[in-house]
């Protein structure tokens, strides 16, 4: 157990700074206009042909848009069993620590979000609404890839039911699979912004079910501190 720990703490922090190594190539190799009103991109070459082999799809774009609300509502229904939690028990403190990591986990995300609106690397290769928005990472993908699988991991530890559990799994990876998909393809964003978030939020995630797990141990065998 403490190995298994000790990996995924590894794999987040890998994960991390492979996002971060990313993040520093698409600012500064091979950046030149590209997008709408002069905009530039890293990773140019790429960028354009992948772009323009895919073309602009409003209506997938659309679609993954408004399905962006799935995972927001699966936030707002973990929110609400903690919520309950903590009325029921009468106190923040009694709630389960997993649903109060999580409830950090979820802030951490918005963070990330909150971060890269204000310090942007790049823009869309297209105009939202005459608009031309910051574009990475991909902030629909980076939700999905952020929250569904806590979906997963959730439902693993509460449910009992072998059925259940494997519908969930089931469910969510063909959701995730599709809302990456099909927002790569739709051509809203640059095919670099996609990749920033396939690193960045698996490895958030990592680094949330390591402290879940920690928390596990330690209310088991106080020893497991150090």
């Amino acid at each position: 157990m403490k190995e298994k720990r000790k990996n995924l703490w590894a794999a987040g922090i890998a994960l991390l700074a492979a996002f971060a190594c990313w993040t520093v190539l698409i600012r500064f190799a091979d950046v030149r206009p590209a997008g709408p009103n002069g905009s530039t991109v890293g990773l140019a070459s790429f960028n354009v042909w992948f772009h323009g082999m895919t073309g602009v799809h409003m209506t997938i774009y659309t679609v993954t848009d408004w399905l962006g609300l799935v995972p927001i509502a699966v936030c707002l229904g973990f929110a609400v069993l903690g919520f309950c939690q903590m009325i029921g028990r009468r106190g923040l403190l009694k709630v389960d620590r997993d649903l109060l990591l999580l409830g950090g986990y979820y802030i951490l995300v918005i963070f990330a979000y909150l971060f890269f609106e204000m310090v942007p690397i790049n823009y869309r290769p297209v105009l939202i609404r005459g608009v031309l928005e910051a574009s990475y990472p991909s902030s629909t993908t980076l939700l999905v890839l952020s929250v569904m699988p806590t979906l997963k991991y959730q439902v693993d530890r509460r449910c009992g039911m072998p059925v259940i559990r494997r519908i969930v799994t089931v469910c969510t990876v063909l959701f995730s699979s599709f809302m990456v998909i099909g927002r790569l393809f739709s051509g809203v964003h640059w095919a670099t912004d996609i990749a920033g978030s396939v690193f960045l939020s698996p490895g958030l995630f990592m680094i949330y079910r390591h402290a879940v797990e920690w928390t596990d141990r330690v209310r088991k065998d106080p020893a497991e501190r150090s």
